[in-house]
């Protein structure tokens, strides 16, 4: 599919204002894919396609999850976790997405995962900041982003987790994995 039928279909499938998150997320994508040697192409075919199942009924996503059987456990979730994986799920089958880079970029830009891949990182972290975005401490990840793709999506665990245990609510273990593996790398310098 040419990127702007995507761009008009994915638009179509959301309100307004999150469409400004995504067309956010594109170009904070690019910019971070740029600064840190990713391919901005595989960036922004990601950001573009990130949220594409976020409007989504539950019980639409929750067929998808179940007929297709992806990610038994996010069952278990939060549902607002399931928009990442069947997003992946709709990249792959509806928009004919074959790079499985891109495919995990969209797959894990909610949660993370441990081991994530520059792409992971920069998509992830384009979603935590893009210029739409205002939440306590967001100035702080985009300030740390200027340097290091690690410490500022750490910083964007942390406030994620934080307002997590705040609600009382569960901690998906990919997040504390992604979490642990980023100290682990910043440790280790790799």
């Amino acid at each position: 599919m040419e990127r702007d039928q995507m761009i008009e279909s994915v638009k179509a499938q959301m309100p307004e204002k999150r469409w400004k998150h995504t067309e956010g997320v594109m170009a904070t994508a690019v910019q971070l894919a740029v600064r840190f040697g990713e391919s901005p192409e595989q960036a922004e075919l990601a950001a573009i396609l990130h949220d594409v199942a976020k409007y989504w009924p539950v019980d639409r996503m929750e067929k998808v999850l179940r007929d297709q059987q992806l990610a038994p456990e996010l069952l278990d979730q939060d549902k607002n976790l399931w928009h990442a994986e069947v997003g992946a799920w709709v990249a792959e089958h509806e928009y004919g997405v074959t790079d499985t880079l891109v495919l995990d970029a969209i797959r894990f830009h909610t949660s993370g995962r441990l081991a994530m891949t520059r792409l992971d990182k920069v998509v992830c972290l384009a979603d935590y900041m893009e210029p739409g975005r205002d939440f306590p401490g967001v100035d702080d990840i985009r300030r740390l982003s200027k340097d290091s793709l690690e410490q500022a999506l750490l910083a964007g665990f942390d406030s994620t987790i934080l307002l997590l245990l705040k609600k009382g609510k569960a901690i998906f273990p990919l997040t504390i994995e992604a979490r642990n593996g980023l100290i682990e790398e910043l440790k280790t310098g790799g």
